[in-house]
């Protein structure tokens, strides 16, 4: 098990979330296309991500290996880095936001990409809409997954 925290994302992590995304992208689904490149995804990170979304990451001796950026109820991004997946960091990130959404959540994420829809599943997620890809920027066709908290037993 490895010891991290979770705390909210800065400016300056920017570079780190980029590599993060990059790294996570590249080993989960290297069918993917690569659209832009390494000064983009700092960038856009920078100046969309963590600007105008509410971001957590997770911190290991200080350094960023994960992180979740939530747009309204909106999971827009979940990723851990690949040497620190599968020690429950990517379960807290999900957990967190959770937390921060407690009425539900919604995610896309792409078809193919059976290890993310596996964990998103045995997390309580449901598929609630399949589409082509015409709508995504890479061309594949991607699943919305929707998370809502089980009914509480009313009181009589």
């Amino acid at each position: 098990m490895t010891d991290f925290k979770i705390r909210p994302g800065r400016s300056e992590d920017a570079q780190a979330i980029a590599d993060a995304h990059i790294d996570s992208r590249r080993e989960a689904m290297p069918w993917l296309p690569v659209l832009h490149s390494r000064a983009e995804t700092i960038i856009y990170f920078a100046e969309q991500v963590l600007a105008k979304e509410e971001v957590l990451v997770a911190e290991v001796n200080r350094i960023v290996v994960g992180f979740v950026a939530l747009e309204g109820e909106l999971i827009d991004h979940l990723y851990v880095s690949p040497g620190y997946q599968r020690r429950r960091i990517g379960d807290e990130l999900l957990a967190a936001a959770k937390r921060l959404r407690p009425k539900g959540l919604r995610l896309w994420t792409f078809q193919r990409n059976l290890r993310a829809r596996r964990f998103y599943e045995a997390r309580g997620f449901k598929v609630s809409e399949l589409t082509d890809g015409s709508r995504s920027e890479e061309g594949e066709p991607d699943a919305l997954y929707v998370w809502s908290p089980a009914p509480t037993a009313a009181c009589t």
